[in-house]
């Protein structure tokens, strides 16, 4: 997997993945930010969404749940000294369907967050990750 990462000008640069897609990424206002894009801080927490949603969403389809939606609602937590990294991560699944059963629904988010989700495996070496969940059943 290779990325690139190209200074535009200020605190803004412009990322490309391995793949060929690209997003601005923009610093903080009172570091020259010009509010152009996601803080690369940002995007580790979407990362970390977009791994679990995608175990969550697989598993639960393999087990024929009919969900028909997942939103992951993420908060984190940053030390206040140098390095700032994560220190507390929570995410939250709402998952939506007919019929889902809760015990799929928990099996498929420890999976995620114990096996399968890489993203969620490394943050968890520095950061205490949580999680809950709610099931909206739509019947």
């Amino acid at each position: 997997m290779k990325a690139r990462v190209k200074w535009v000008e200020d605190v803004q640069f412009v990322g490309e993945s391995g793949t060929k897609h690209s997003l601005i990424m923009d610093g903080p206002e009172n570091l020259g930010g010009h509010g152009t894009g996601m803080r690369p801080m940002e995007l580790l927490l979407l990362g970390l969404g977009g791994c679990t949603s995608f175990d969550v969403v697989e598993m639960l389809k393999k087990s024929r749940q009919n969900i028909i939606d997942c939103i992951v609602e993420i908060d984190g937590q940053r030390s206040e000294s140098i390095p700032k990294i994560f220190t507390d991560i929570h995410i939250h699944y709402i998952i939506s369907g007919s019929n889902i059963k809760e015990a799929q629904v928990k099996r498929a988010i420890e999976l995620s967050s114990e096996k399968y989700c890489s993203a969620s495996l490394m943050l968890g070496k520095s950061a205490n990750i949580t999680h809950d969940y709610e099931i909206i059943n739509l019947t």
